[in-house]
């Protein structure tokens, strides 16, 4: 732990600052105090959600075609059924993403073949929602 005397709007605070995650060699030290560095927080480390399997096993499938959904959000209404046939431009499933209500609408004139996503869940952005055939 380092202790760092810091002034904000005329004020001063002793703050205590502990290193985490620092490789085990010492950084140079400057002359400047530490105080007059500007402070980088470290960058969170971010990682990929793995996509199902399914989207994998689907995609591979000769015929079919997934729809994947196209944002982060929640599913109010699923409009079709496993068998129904479709026509382009027919709205599949309504998805509500930041107060919106997105229609995931049919491509082309074609079949439900398998419908992944069920009404009231949550999905991200590429889960698998609906095949196509």
């Amino acid at each position: 732990m380092k202790k760092f005397k810091v002034r904000v709007n005329g004020n001063e605070y002793e703050v205590e600052v502990e290193e985490v995650g620092v490789s085990t060699q010492e950084p140079a030290r400057s002359s400047s105090s530490p105080a007059a560095q500007p402070a980088r927080p470290a960058a969170p480390a971010v990682k990929e959600a793995p996509r199902p399997a399914v989207a994998a096993a689907v995609a591979s499938r000769e015929g079919s075609e997934l729809i994947s959904a196209p944002m982060p959000g929640t599913l109010l209404d699923v409009k079709v059924q496993n068998g129904d046939r479709v026509s382009k431009g027919q709205t599949l499933m309504i998805l509500e993403a930041m107060k919106m209500e997105n229609e995931i609408l049919a491509p082309h004139d074609c079949t439900v073949k398998e419908i992944h996503a069920i009404k009231g869940t949550s999905v991200n952005a590429g889960d698998p929602l609906i095949v196509l055939a």
